[in-house]
């Protein structure tokens, strides 16, 4: 039986590592249940939001995304059903408590989508890590503390350098590194600020960083949407790293490897609609982690929706209702059904964008906390091209992937700064061999040596583009290069 009145508990106000893209996933929600003709509550205390608008939900209210005021909303309307996993970290943890309450069983609300139990087990570290060492799986190395001195102990156990973070928070909230006790002390006290909860992992820094995005309907029938690749090794967050999709440096084995592992994994947690699986993956051999599931849509899944063109927040609300993958049309092709894996003939690249000039006494380091506000995607045939692309479109100062705007420092390509691309960039272009490279920043050598590319076409553009050739200025396209940047190239 379909319910007639669902709730949808939105993004929350905008902060660092919550933004559009769980507004995103809101709004097409909120399309998703109006097709098939059901009522729509929202609640979101953000006005300056797509899903806020008008004509899109039933009924709006701006109000704050905790348990009491959603209880109070529930009490007046008495929905049927609540959706949870759209609206980003925050509502999820509300929809937490409120179960915890016991809130949802008075009022008599159902949780569609992924049951309530998947949600904590993936958040729980504990848990989680059981969980996945049920089905042979294996997760990084790791201990769920509730103190500075038990964490302490924990990280004598795992060994030195360990990652500190807290459970239950978005954009690695409170999270670092730590290469011994000091560092870690201080770390714990600031994490536990932000949960009670806080989880040692053995460093795994330098691994590479690889993403599933998968879709799970109740019947069972399973299929991964997209794949991506962080061009930044492991240590450094998600939101912080440039993300290629589909992912570059994986062998075939590789790839169906950890792609029959997601789907795995998502059965076994029984959830239903859209989840994010990270891997941590050995440059050196096939050995992998797991490194966290997100039973929600997350920022991977608002760019592998843009990237791929499946709508992924859209066919997640329709499989919340309990309709079947193969009964969805895709909306953006029209013509298959949402059961169909999409292949990709084109690379996607998206960039984030710091804006740390506006925050006085800021580390300009990245790290395992997000500090970056908001993200560019661009597409193209290449690597290469859509790179510079993506680099354009982050500054419109930057001409592109430019060995010009800093100067070559090894410690800057040892720890990466949100202008690291460009150190990068200039130590290239100094000479320096990709095998130096790969040992100091961790990237792949694959996407080094396409980085290698676009400076070397440079230095011919340098020496011989005066008079500009077609086949030199073809190649010049076909890398990416904006007619600005060949004209400051030739200098003409």
């Amino acid at each position: 039986k379909k319910p007639h009145k669902i709730l949808i508990l939105g993004s929350g106000g905008l902060s660092i590592g919550q933004a559009g893209e769980f507004d995103y996933s809101g709004s097409q929600a909120i399309k998703a249940l109006k097709e098939e003709k059901i009522q729509t509550i929202l609640i979101n205390p953000n006005i300056a939001t797509v899903q806020t608008s008008k004509g899109l939900a039933d009924k709006v209210y701006f109000l704050p995304l905790t348990p009491d005021y959603v209880e109070q909303v529930i009490k007046s309307e008495r929905p049927n059903g609540v959706l949870l996993t759209f609206g980003g970290q925050t509502a999820l943890n509300c929809g937490v408590e409120l179960e915890r309450a016991g809130i949802f069983k008075r009022y008599n609300v159902k949780i569609l989508g992924t049951p309530i139990e998947s949600i904590i087990e993936t958040e729980d570290r504990k848990i989680f890590a059981q969980r996945v060492n049920e089905i042979d799986e294996k997760v990084a190395p790791s201990a769920a503390v509730t103190s500075v001195i038990e964490s302490l102990q924990a990280a004598d156990i795992l060994g030195y350098p360990v990652m500190a973070r807290a459970a239950f928070s978005l954009g690695g909230l409170g999270s670092g590194f730590a290469n011994n006790k000091e560092e870690l002390t201080i770390l714990s006290q600031q994490a536990l600020a932000h949960s009670n909860q806080l989880v040692i992992d053995k460093s795994l820094k330098g691994w590479k960083e690889v993403e599933y995005e998968v879709v799970r309907d109740a019947y069972d029938n399973c299929i991964t949407v997209c794949n991506m690749e962080n061009l930044d090794p492991l240590g450094i967050h998600t939101g912080e790293s440039i993300v290629v999709a589909p992912s570059q440096t994986l062998t075939n084995k590789e790839y169906n490897m950890l792609r029959t592992t997601a789907i795995k994994v998502i059965r076994h947690f029984g959830i239903i609609g859209e989840c994010n699986i990270q891997y941590a993956l050995n440059p050196l051999s096939e050995e992998y982690y797991i490194v966290e599931v997100n039973a929600r849509l997350s920022r991977s899944s608002a760019l592998a929706s843009k990237a791929t063109g499946y709508p992924l927040a859209y066919v997640a609300a329709k499989l919340a209702l309990g309709i079947k993958l193969p009964d969805i049309k895709n909306l953006v092709t029209g013509v298959t059904t949402a059961c169909f894996e999409p292949s990709l003939d084109y690379c996607v690249v998206k960039i984030p964008r710091w804006d740390l000039a506006k925050f006085i006494r800021v580390s300009k380091n990245i790290g395992s906390s997000m500090k970056s506000v908001g993200e560019v995607m661009a597409i193209g045939r290449k690597f290469e091209e859509t790179f510079q692309k993506a680099l354009r479109m982050v500054d419109e100062t930057v001409l592109g992937f430019d060995p010009y705007s800093k100067d070559v420092r090894d410690d800057e390509l040892i720890q990466p700064t949100d202008k690291r691309t460009f150190v990068v960039a200039a130590a290239l272009k100094a000479n320096y061999s990709i095998e130096k490279l790969n040992q100091l920043t961790k990237i792949d050598s694959w996407f080094l040596n396409k980085m290698k590319n676009i400076i070397d076409l440079l230095n011919t553009l340098e020496l011989h583009g005066n008079p500009l050739t077609q086949e030199l200025l073809l190649k010049a396209k076909q890398y990416g290069f904006s007619d600005r940047q060949i004209a400051v190239a030739i200098k003409s």
